[in-house]
């Protein structure tokens, strides 16, 4: 695929699709229309008991969008279990131009001054497009998670693109729709008016009541 910008790529999110690399380090982009999609509810999130004591905690210190290219790099990174990203350098670049310009944001877990584990993903109207999340400590990645959706349900966002179906998210309540759902679901997104940084920062259990309250 041809190089583009960042107009075409929220372009692309608008259509349905979405960038892909096969390995770190081949620049070639492809673009995906997978017949199966993962969402998150919004309105039906789960959060297993354990998670929810460790949100309440306040273990992790969260932030939005203080260390994007940070977020973005460490997702890219070899890890157990996986040795292969999907994160090529010139997605990495296009997200951080995207950034630049407020179409994409990361949550990030601190402890004690490290970046322990977040998420990056895109914003366009009501839709959020969750790319990728990774975690140096036990959970950091779920308590980023939690705080995502708590953040989306409070600026009036009503879509959370999870991308692919996985037991991972099932466990939070995601569902697997089709294409044509799909569709539908983000036409209905994009027609609301969401304003990602205009929330509150929230501690763990101002959090959990946001969750709890929508459903």
């Amino acid at each position: 695929m041809r190089p583009f910008g960042t107009r075409e790529l929220l372009d692309c999110y608008a259509r349905g699709v979405f960038p892909m690399a096969d390995a770190r380090d081949d620049d070639r982009v492809f673009l995906i229309d997978p017949e199966r999609r993962g969402v998150l509810p919004l309105d039906a999130f789960h959060i297993p008991r354990r998670l929810a004591r460790t949100v309440r905690s306040d273990r992790f210190a969260v932030r939005c969008d203080t260390a994007f290219a940070d977020v973005v790099a460490a997702c890219a990174a070899e890890a157990p279990g996986r040795l292969e990203t999907w994160i090529n350098r010139p997605i990495e670049r296009l997200y951080g131009a995207l950034f630049n310009e407020g179409h994409a944001h990361s949550v990030e877990c601190w402890r004690e001054g490290q970046l322990v584990g977040g998420l990056y993903g895109v914003s366009l109207d009501g839709a959020f497009f969750g790319e990728s999340m990774f975690s140096r400590e036990r959970d950091a990645s779920k308590v980023a998670l939690v705080h995502l959706v708590a953040r989306l349900i409070s600026t009036g966002f009503t879509l959370l693109d999870a991308q692919f179906m996985t037991e991972h998210l099932a466990r939070f309540g995601a569902q697997e729709i089709g294409r044509a759902e799909y569709h539908r679901r983000l036409g209905a997104a994009l027609g609301a008016r969401a304003d990602f940084s205009a929330a509150p920062a929230y501690d763990g259990a101002a959090a959990l009541q946001v969750i709890s309250q929508a459903s």
